[in-house]
Order: C-alpha cells, then structure tokens, then sequence
C-alpha cells in the first residue's frame, strides 16, 4: 500500500486480490445468489450463442449461393461472435470467488479474450455498414470486392482486435500508477479505458452516419424513381423494409452497447465516483447480448439463409432418428433445383430488377 501511496513505483510482486481491494471492488468468497444468476444466465446465453453463429457459419459454407464478399463479411462477423461465446464463457467460468485463483498473467488473458472478441464484433459491423454502402450506392447486387480485399479486411480485423486485447498486459496498465486503477477492471488503467471506450463510440457514430446516408439516398432515388412507376406499393414497401433494418440494427446497436461505453467512459473520468460497479455486469451481459442477436438481425432475415438452415436441422435430425442404419451421405448444392427432405431451392435467378428491388432483396 505504500506503493500505492506514491502512486508511480512499480512492484510486480503484487497478486490479483491486491489491485481488487486497493480499488474497493469486493471479491466475493463464496456464493451469492447474485454471483449464481450471473453465471447461469451468462452461460445461457452464451451456448445460445455459440450454437446460433455455427448455424449461421455453416449455411454460408454450404450454400453457394452465399459465396460472395457480404456473405464473407457475415461469415466473419458470425466467427467473432462465435469466439465472444468461447471468450464470455471463459469469463464466466473464472468470475466470483473463483476471481481469487487468478495469476496476473491469466487475469490479463481472461479481460484480452473479451475485448478482442468484443472488437472484431464491433469492427466487422462497422465493415458490414462499409461494403452496404458501397453496393447500395453503386446500384450493385454485390460488391465487386475482390476475395484478396476480403480476405485482407477480415486479417485486418483480427489483428486490430488481437492488437487491442493485448495492450494492457503489454504494459497499458496502472502496475507502476495505482492511482491510475480503473475501478470495473482494476488492473487496466483508467487512461485505456476512456481511449478504448471513445474508439468504439467513435465506430458507432461512423455506423450510425453510414446507415443514415444509406437511408436517405434509398429515400430519395425512391421518390425519383416511383414519378416515373405506378409501382407506389411495392416502393413503399421498399422503403419501409429498409427502415425497419436500419432501424433494429441501429436500435439494437444503441440499446446493447451505449451502456456499457458510458460505464467504462465514466469510470475512466470519474473513478469511484462514477459507482460503476452497482451495474457493470449488467452491461457486461447486454453488450454480449448484440453478439447473440447479430445473426438474428444480419441472417435470419434472408429467406435463402432460413431455407438452407431449415435444410440443415432436417438432415441432422434425419441423420439421428436413422444413426442405426446404413446413411447415405446428402449434399448441399444450390445449384440443383431439389434438396433432400423437400428442401427445394430455386436454380434460377430473376434477371429483371430494378434498382429498389436490389436494394430490397440486398436488406
């Protein structure tokens, strides 16, 4: 504590439970009914999670017809959120009293898992907003991205994500400043975390300022476009479907994370006086909750997306219900005009859109 008195001595020799009472943040040692329902409803959703984006992964790689640079994007978006289960699930299991057992070195891997996963979530939406701005405004069904572009934004992704997840332990924490201790996380220093909570309000505003133009180009290319259609239904009905997208993915967005942001932002500003630890695991819970629902929002939507999982649940149930017998091996090729178990897929694609149908068959 002397240490902590001068405030910029470094002494390594300290164990977790240290910079947890130095701070005033209670380790419990043994079980509340609080620490219980936490780790319930954390695992919960997490297994939600986990299975929810493996559905969605394997769709994509099963249909060809998901084989083009959005549905990469998605693929990638889903693997994040796939890796904030495992990350999440790792947390949960090593909260509480089990806090207590704890290395500095496995306290640093624990917190890395999830901000690496929480940033290559938030930047692969951030990429998806990008690449539907591009398309929409160039009047495309799909981006002309190539593979090679793909691929290197989504390496660009995780290594931004890995990058971030490893500051701290890097040595962007208050070992040597005591009084630079962040109250929520109390071996991260107060400094990071404003920096790392304004970067991701950042993303959001940029989020938010693509899906606005996004809005108001469809809004106003419809409006030019119905003068010279008597199509008014089906342009409204446009209109409204990308509202309501934007709107849930926006709405979604603010609800999950702007909490959160604010209680890092404000412990990073204020310290103990912000009281962030009254509500920091709630936060915790509802900003891993957009990882559940992102591929609600992003995939199940697509009629195409929901037709292949549908495709996907048969065949495994069949596969179950007949694991005694002889199998016969199914394929998944969307370039057939059948599917087995009466899953049918089009083989044809609609030539004669117009540019507000793509928009609306793209959201």
């Amino acid at each position: 504590m002397e240490s902590g008195g001068r405030g910029n001595t470094c002494d390594y020799s300290h164990n977790v439970t240290f910079f947890y009472d130095y701070v005033g943040k209670e380790i419990s040692r043994d079980w509340r009914v609080r620490d219980c329902v936490v780790v319930v409803l954390g695992l919960t959703i997490c297994l939600i999670m986990i299975l929810s984006n493996i559905m969605v992964m394997a769709a994509i790689f099963i249909n060809r017809r998901f084989h083009f640079p959005i549905y990469f994007l998605l693929a990638n978006m889903a693997a994040a959120d796939l890796f904030a289960g495992l990350a999440y699930t790792n947390l949960v299991l090593n909260t509480g009293p089990w806090t207590i057992r704890l290395s500095k070195q496995q306290w640093f891997i624990r917190n890395a898992l999830v901000d690496m996963s929480l940033t290559a979530s938030v930047a692969n939406l951030l990429a998806v907003a990008v690449e539907r701005h591009q398309t929409i405004i160039t009047m495309q069904l799909h981006s002309k991205m190539t593979n090679r572009r793909v691929v290197l934004l989504i390496v660009c992704i995780w290594a931004v994500s890995i990058i971030m997840g490893l500051v701290p332990s890097m040595g962007w924490n208050c070992e040597c400043q005591l009084s630079d201790c962040s109250i929520i996380a109390p071996l991260y220093s107060r400094r990071y975390m404003i920096f790392w909570a304004s970067l991701n309000l950042l993303t959001f505003s940029v989020m938010v300022a693509v899906y606005a133009r996004i809005y108001v180009y469809v809004r106003r290319k419809g409006k030019r476009m119905s003068q010279h259609s008597s199509h008014h239904l089906r342009h409204n009905e446009t209109v409204f479907n990308l509202m309501k997208t934007i709107s849930i993915v926006l709405g979604v967005f603010v609800i999950c994370w702007t909490p959160g942001l604010m209680t890092l932002l404000l412990d990073g500003i204020m310290g103990k006086d912000s009281h962030a630890l009254t509500y920091e695991k709630y936060c915790l819970i509802l900003a891993e909750c957009n990882s559940l629902v992102n591929p609600i929002i992003y995939s199940f939507r697509d009629e195409e997306m929901r037709r292949t999982f549908k495709c996907i649940l048969c065949c495994l149930c069949r596969r179950s219900s007949n694991h005694q017998g002889e199998q016969s091996p199914v394929e998944f090729n969307t370039l057939q005009p059948e599917v087995d178990n009466g899953c049918e897929v089009k083989s044809e694609e609609k030539a004669n859109f117009t540019a507000l149908q793509l928009i609306k068959t793209e959201w």
